[in-house]
């Protein structure tokens, strides 16, 4: 029988030296390691056992009711819980072996065994013991190779997310510094809603291509000096549907958490919003987040049709709105988190924003 003697190790406990069983197994070319003598020390959590792929445990004269505690107490050690054991038992086999199967034991034996069946079930054992080691060895470089994979494939979403983003950049100079501000507002309300740090995390990031349908305005709307025509701001509204379809059909958990952004982040929580007209909880989570970071984010900004709100005037806004406008559980959220919100726009102010 071939086995990987430079790797399998067979531990047997016995009250005495196992010098026979010594004889009988060593031609299977394992390490054999006898442990003597301490059968109640282990029962009690006293003695020490080595690693190995198998486990013989002799009875011979021992108390049954110690043998089956050994028993338990090797499958009580987490580096011996799936490890074969076998149990030589005395000679009349049958009344202990259904209360050591029940123990723990992989198989019984008994007294007188002949040499060449011992050898034969130990080393069936052993080599169910070395496959499962090689196939746990595979599931966990497998496992390794799916993580690997999963890190990567997440890395090349936020590499197409920010590519994204610099395009949009290319038609506002001024978006990178908004994105930034809605998407650490956006982690503040998530967090104080009681998300877990990645989902906070992916909202924020997600967030980020919430306004990616505006590349699709002609630049004399988007950058228009003053107020909008109502079939300018028909138009504008566009950007919202047009940033889901870019966005919706992809197998990327994120680009699909972005796509309900883009779609949502306009409606409100009395249904008086656009392009679908949702009302309360039909809007995604994240797009009723990204509705309150929005909107405070473009009160507190300049722009070329009005001034830059303060930060407290733009707080008292965002209050009044809820349960209008906004979440009600999202506003409290942000209010919950206003130091927070305070210190982003200290780290990240908006251009000619208010004091």
């Amino acid at each position: 029988m071939a086995l990987d003697a430079a790797t399998a190790v067979i531990a047997i406990l016995a009250g005495s030296a196992p010098l026979h069983l010594i004889r009988v197994l060593s031609p299977l070319g394992c390490v054999i390691r006898p442990v003597t003598g301490l059968p109640q020390d282990l029962a009690t959590d006293r003695g020490p056992l080595p690693a190995c792929d198998l486990v013989v445990v002799e009875a011979g004269a021992q108390d049954p009711r110690a043998v089956l505690a050994l028993i338990a107490r090797v499958r009580s050690l987490a580096a011996l819980a799936r490890t074969p054991l076998l149990l030589i038992a005395p000679e009349d086999a049958e009344p202990v072996r259904r209360e050591a199967a029940a123990a723990g034991a992989t198989d019984v034996m008994a007294y007188p065994v002949d040499p060449f069946a011992l050898r034969t079930r130990v080393g069936n054992l052993i080599e169910l013991a070395l496959a499962r080691r090689a196939a746990e060895h595979q599931g966990r470089v497998a496992a390794h190779t799916v993580e690997r994979a999963v890190v990567e494939a997440a890395a090349r979403e936020r590499e197409i997310i920010r590519r994204l983003m610099l395009a949009a950049e290319f038609r506002d100079d001024q978006a990178g510094g908004h994105l930034t501000r809605v998407a650490g507002c956006a982690i503040a309300i998530a967090e104080g809603l009681g998300l877990s740090e990645q989902e906070a995390n992916d909202i924020a990031f997600a967030s980020t291509m919430h306004d990616i349908g505006k590349i699709s305005i002609p630049d004399h709307i988007l950058m228009k000096p003053g107020a909008l025509t109502e079939a300018e701001r028909e138009e504008m509204k566009q950007h919202a549907l047009r940033g889901y379809r870019m966005l919706h059909d992809s197998p990327s958990h994120l680009l699909q958490l972005a796509s309900d952004i883009a779609l949502t982040h306009h409606e409100r929580w009395d249904g008086e919003g656009y392009p679908q007209g949702l009302r309360s909880t039909e809007i995604p989570l994240a797009g009723r987040i990204i509705a309150v970071a929005d909107v405070f984010d473009a009160l507190i900004s300049e722009r070329v049709y009005k001034k830059a709100w303060s930060l407290e005037r733009a707080r008292q806004h965002i209050e009044a709105h809820a349960g209008t406008h906004f979440d009600p559980d999202c506003v409290a959220a942000f209010v919950s988190r206003w130091s927070d919100i305070v210190v982003l726009i200290a780290e990240h102010p908006p251009e000619s924003a208010a004091a």
